[in-house]
């Protein structure tokens, strides 16, 4: 057997010995499948209209299993589908984020000098603007579509990914197998993408699990200031901005969405948490 081998199966037993992680797993993966299959599980359209069944509650009317909103809308389905949404924007913001972070990072790492300082300082002058903030100035010049909504997110939250990937190819660019790839003759650019980079996806991994949580709520919080994704699209953060001023009467219409960001964010950080574990390159050692 292999080297890789039995270290990916190390890793695989420490990750099933993470009970925390493994419940994480299990809802991203219920999350991802009811958002896959929404059409075929939400039992009404999302965005069709009946005043004559508004504010119906959870479980009185076996139509609208969760009841209906302030406009007659059924609420599970405005649920799977704005997961759907939400989901999509955490993804797609994930690998804008992680793609644009280990380029930078990756080239700060290698090339060293002048470029790394350059690099590293603007790193930290974008650190220095609170993330909403820049979403906010962002997205107030930019249409608010699905796309340009999760490539905002995505681009103003890069950062600290670089300041991962660069401190991992400080340390692998001194390895042996980069001397040799240099004694053959490798590029540069042979070397940064065709051998550091693919040892250092362990914490390129880890942190993009945390970004796409990370991505989710940030949508949820400029979707909650009238910024993000537009109706009669749904996602939980319009849900719970529509909701707001009913939460006295109605709380469930503010409840239910807020229990699905809560959901995504605690089952996406507590797999990263696992798979941060797993990949401890202290652990690898373990029986």
């Amino acid at each position: 057997m292999s080297a890789g081998a039995v270290a990916s199966g190390g890793v695989w037993r420490r990750f099933l010995r993470h009970r925390v992680a493994l419940g994480g797993a299990v809802v991203v993966a219920l999350l991802l499948s009811a958002a896959l299959f929404a059409p075929a599980l939400a039992p009404q359209d999302p965005t069709l209209l009946d005043t004559s069944v508004r504010f119906l509650a959870p479980f009185a009317d076996p139509r609208f299993p969760l009841g209906t909103d302030e406009l007659g809308r059924d609420t599970l389905s405005r649920l799977l589908h704005g997961g759907r949404v939400s989901l999509t924007v955490g993804l797609v913001a994930m690998a804008t984020t992680v793609l644009t972070g280990a380029a930078i990072g990756i080239a700060a790492g290698y090339l060293g000098g002048l470029a790394d300082t350059l690099l590293m300082r603007f790193v930290d002058t974008m650190l220095c603007f609170p993330q909403v903030f820049l979403l906010l100035v962002v997205a107030a010049f930019v249409p608010p579509t699905l796309l340009s909504i999760s490539l905002v997110i995505g681009l103003t939250s890069w950062m600290e990914v670089s300041r991962i990937v660069r401190a991992e190819i400080l340390n692998l660019k001194e390895q042996d197998f980069v001397a040799a790839a240099r004694a053959l003759g490798a590029s540069r650019a042979r070397i940064m993408f065709r051998e550091l980079l693919p040892n250092a996806a362990a914490p390129i991994l880890v942190a993009a699990t945390l970004k796409v949580a990370s991505a989710v709520l940030m949508e949820s919080y400029i979707s909650y200031l009238g910024y993000g994704v537009q109706p009669p699209l749904a996602s939980w953060g319009n849900m719970l901005t529509n909701a707001q001023g009913y939460f006295d009467t109605i709380p469930w219409l503010a409840v239910l969405p807020g229990l699905a960001i809560t959901a995504t964010v605690m089952g996406f950080n507590f797999l990263g948490d696992g798979l941060r574990d797993a990949l401890d390159p202290r652990l690898r050692m373990d029986p």
